[in-house]
């Protein structure tokens, strides 16, 4: 089971993906914009982020850019869940340190094997 903090702002998709990943055993900590979600990542060192793109405020690529260049978060992996699936997109999302991008709604399948992936399980 890992710690996976979702930083998503639509109640809706936050919903979904806390029973989809509490169903498959994971510990769920929510955040509703990328500010908070920093702190929250920081303050909490989870296992695991879900990061969606299209935020209140600070956008997920500047928050995953964020965490990925502090020494206090830069070990933790990113995971980008988005509606935003350019090639473009994508490859900015790796640019600004996401370990992996995968675009909305995800197959639950799909989405607990890239879990699996970037925790080694």
């Amino acid at each position: 089971m890992a710690r996976i903090l979702l930083i998503e702002d639509s109640p809706t998709d936050t919903a979904v993906l806390t029973q989809l990943l509490e169903r498959n055993g994971h510990q769920v900590l929510a955040s509703g914009n990328a500010e908070d979600g920093i702190e929250t990542c920081k303050r909490e060192q989870p296992d695991l982020v879900m990061m969606d793109v299209v935020l209140p405020g600070m956008n997920g690529f500047q928050a995953t850019r964020a965490l990925s260049r502090d020494a206090a978060t830069s070990t933790i992996p990113v995971l980008i869940v988005s509606t935003k699936g350019m090639d473009t997109d994508k490859a900015w999302g790796m640019r600004q340190g996401a370990r992996d991008y995968i675009v909305k709604p995800p197959r639950e399948d799909e989405l607990i094997a890239r879990i699996n992936a970037l925790l080694g399980a």
